[in-house]
């Protein structure tokens, strides 16, 4: 039998994962507390225990979902032996949108808090969006030599929304072209289209 701590952790834990299907799903806006604790199987009253505030589990939410990004491209990169910086940039490139199909709600977190411009989306930004900019720039010269540093910002935006939106979008994907984006097959060969699209 769980202890009470533990079942306070998992109680916890179910809760963020809701909060992060819901948030995606049904923005902020739309993603009321009553359907996260349903979702989470939890009593409402469990999230103000565990979280004060909507805004503080939305963004408990985001630090799990980018922080598993961040540790799936840190340990994946880290594994690379590779002195080619082409290579290794496009390793990246596709590692990024093997966890963009596994995890379709990064992109639609993303996109959701990009419309706006209050406090969560400049939080997002400056807490998790910035190093992961600061990280794709240094990318910049695997993109060849013709690339203008001026174009860096569209790569970056290209790679987010190319790498990403066929899995976000996969009901319409799947009625529109007869493929499901969460078959591994094309999972792989999406991730092998960009590294090579934006790595020539």
């Amino acid at each position: 039998m769980k202890s009470r701590a533990q079942q306070r952790v998992d109680t916890r834990e179910r809760i963020i994962e809701a909060a992060i299907g819901a948030f995606a799903e049904l923005g902020f806006q739309g993603a009321s507390t009553r359907r996260i604790a349903s979702r989470a199987d939890a009593n409402q009253g469990l999230i103000t225990y565990h979280f004060r505030t909507k805004d503080e589990l939305w963004r408990a939410a985001a630090d799990r979902v980018f922080g598993m990004l961040q540790t799936t491209l840190g340990e994946r990169l880290a594994q690379l032996e590779s002195d080619d910086p082409r290579a290794f940039a496009r390793e990246a490139i596709r590692e990024y949108v093997r966890f963009s199909g596994a995890h379709p709600e990064l992109f639609r977190l993303m996109v959701d808090e990009g419309k706006s411009s209050e406090g969560r989306m400049r939080w997002l930004v400056d807490t998790h969006l910035k190093p992961l900019y600061e990280g794709f720039l240094q990318f910049g010269e695997s993109f060849g030599p013709d690339m203008d540093e001026s174009l860096l910002p569209h790569a970056y935006y290209v790679l987010a929304g190319a790498g990403s939106l066929i899995f976000a979008v996969r009901p319409e994907c799947r009625h529109l072209t007869g493929i499901d984006p969460a078959d591994k097959r094309v999972v792989e060969l999406h991730a092998e289209f960009i590294a090579r699209l934006l790595v020539p």
